[in-house]
C-alpha cells in the first residue's frame, strides 16, 4: 500500500496525488488513443456515445455531485447546445467556434434556472428542472425557424484544413507542389472520437481544477451543509449559480458532440428519459467524483447495448408457446428500459451509495490492507452534519 506523507500544502494542490497516478491515468490515455485503430467501426460509435455521455454525466455531476443541486432539467442543457451548435454550423460558423458558442448559450440557460431556484432544495429544486426540460422541448417543437420543429434539424459535417495528394483532391482547393490544401469534410466515427476524447479530457480537467480552487470548496462545502458554509461567508447565490452555469456549460458541449452522433436532432431526442439516465450515470458511478461519471457512462452504454440482445434472446427462447405470451408482451413492453434503469437506480442507492467507483476503492483498499482489512472501514455514516437539523 502506498502512503503519501505531505509536508507543503502545495502537495494538496497538485493533479495527481503521487507519481502512480499519473503513470495509470497515462497508461489509460495511451489505450484509449490507440482504440478506433484497432476497433470495428460500430463499437468506435459505441465508444463515441460512451465519451459523449461522460462529458454531460460530469456536467450534472458538478451540480449533484460537488453542490448537492438534485436536477431533472439537463436534458434540456443537452438539447440547447445541440441545437444551437447545429444552428449555428448552419449559418456558416466553424465547428471549433460554433461548438463552445453553443456551449456557453447553455450555460447562461444555466444561469438563468439557477437564480430563481436557489431557495428550492431537492425534490422542490427537481420538479423545477423538470419543469424547465419540459418547457424547454416544447420550445424546440414550436420554433420551427431555428430548429426545425418535428421536422427536425440536420447537422451539416464540419470542414477541417486538409492537406491531399492531386489525385484525390475536391473542393475549394489550392496547389502547393504535388499537393492540394484546402478545406474538406473529413468527418467519420473514428474523427468524432478524438473530438470527443479531446473535450472529455478538457471538462475533466477543468472539473478536478475547479474542485482544487476557493470556488469548488464553496461548492463542496455547500453541499455539506448550506447553514455552516453561510455561517462561513460563502454567498450562496453566487456559487449556486456559478455552479448551475459550470454544469450547464459542460453539458452543453455535450450536446453539441452528440449533434454530430445523430446527425438530425428532433425536440423528443431530448425528453426527460435523457435526464433520468444522466441521474443514473452520476448515481451508479460514484456520486461526488469524476471517475463516477465516466464509469457511469460506460455502464450506461453497456446496458443499454446488452437489452435488445437480451430481450430478442428470451424471445426467440420462448418461442410460440402460448402459455408464456404474457412473458413475450412484457419483455416487449416499450417501457422496460425505463423501469429497469429506475429499478437499477434504487438499488444503487440502498445496497451501493459510493456507485461502481466506490466499489472500486472499496476493492482495492481490501487487498492494499490484507489481512489487516477492518469490515467498518466503509461503514456508512450520515451524510450530514449537526447544523442540517435546524431546517
Amino acid at each position: 500500500m502506498r502512503f503519501v506523507f505531505k509536508t507543503r500544502y502545495e502537495q494538496d494542490l497538485r493533479l495527481w496525488r503521487h507519481f502512480g497516478d499519473l503513470k495509470g491515468y497515462g497508461l489509460i490515455a495511451i489505450v484509449l488513443v490507440l482504440f478506433p485503430a484497432f476497433a470495428d467501426p460500430y463499437y468506435v460509435g459505441e465508444a463515441n456515445m460512451w465519451l459523449i455521455y461522460a462529458i454531460a454525466g460530469l456536467g450534472l455531476m458538478i451540480a449533484i455531485g460537488f453542490t448537492g443541486m438534485v436536477s431533472l432539467g439537463h436534458s434540456a442543457f443537452l438539447g440547447i447546445g445541440a441545437y444551437a451548435h447545429a444552428y449555428f454550423m448552419q449559418i456558416g460558423v466553424p465547428f471549433l467556434i460554433s461548438l463552445p458558442l453553443g456551449a456557453l448559450l447553455a450555460g447562461a440557460m444555466g444561469v438563468a434556472l439557477g437564480r430563481p431556484t436557489l431557495r428550492m432544495h431537492g425534490l422542490y429544486l427537481a420538479i423545477a428542472t423538470l419543469a424547465f426540460a419540459l418547457i424547454t422541448q416544447e420550445v424546440m417543437s414550436k420554433w420551427s425557424s431555428v430548429t426545425g420543429g418535428f421536422d427536425g434539424l440536420p447537422v451539416a459535417a464540419p470542414k477541417f484544413l486538409s492537406i491531399q495528394p492531386n489525385e484525390i483532391y475536391g473542393g475549394e482547393w489550392f496547389a502547393v507542389g504535388g499537393w492540394h490544401v484546402g478545406w474538406s469534410e473529413l468527418w467519420n466515427p473514428s474523427s468524432l472520437y478524438f473530438m470527443c476524447l479531446a473535450v472529455l479530457a478538457f471538462s475533466a480537467l477543468l472539473a478536478k481544477n475547479l474542485l482544487r480552487s476557493p470556488t469548488g470548496r464553496a461548492f463542496v462545502a455547500i453541499r455539506d451543509s448550506e447553514i455552516s458554509a453561510q455561517s462561513m461567508g460563502i454567498n450562496l447565490a453566487q456559487y449556486k449559480t456559478t455552479a448551475f452555469g459550470i454544469s450547464a456549460f459542460i453539458t452543453g458541449l455535450a450536446g453539441g458532440l452528440f449533434a454530430h452522433q445523430i446527425t438530425h436532432l428532433a425536440p423528443d431526442a431530448f425528453n426527460i428519459f435523457i435526464s433520468i439516465e444522466l441521474l443514473l450515470i452520476c448515481v451508479v458511478g460514484g456520486i461526488g467524483t469524476i471517475q463516477g461519471a465516466v464509469l457511469g457512462a460506460a455502464f450506461l452504454v453497456v446496458l443499454r447495448s446488452f437489452i435488445p440482445i437480451a430481450r430478442d434472446g428470451i424471445t426467440a427462447g420462448i418461442g410460440d408457446v402460448e402459455m408464456l405470451s404474457g412473458i413475450v408482451r412484457f419483455v416487449n413492453a416499450p417501457g422496460l428500459e425505463a423501469g429497469l434503469f429506475g429499478l437499477l437506480l434504487v438499488l444503487f442507492i440502498i445496497f451501493e451509495p459510493f456507485g461502481i467507483y466506490g466499489r472500486f476503492l472499496k476493492i482495492k483498499t481490501y487487498f492494499d490492507l490484507f489481512p489487516l482489512y477492518k469490515k467498518a472501514t466503509f461503514a456508512r455514516q450520515k451524510s450530514y452534519v449537526k447544523t442540517e437539523r435546524l431546517r
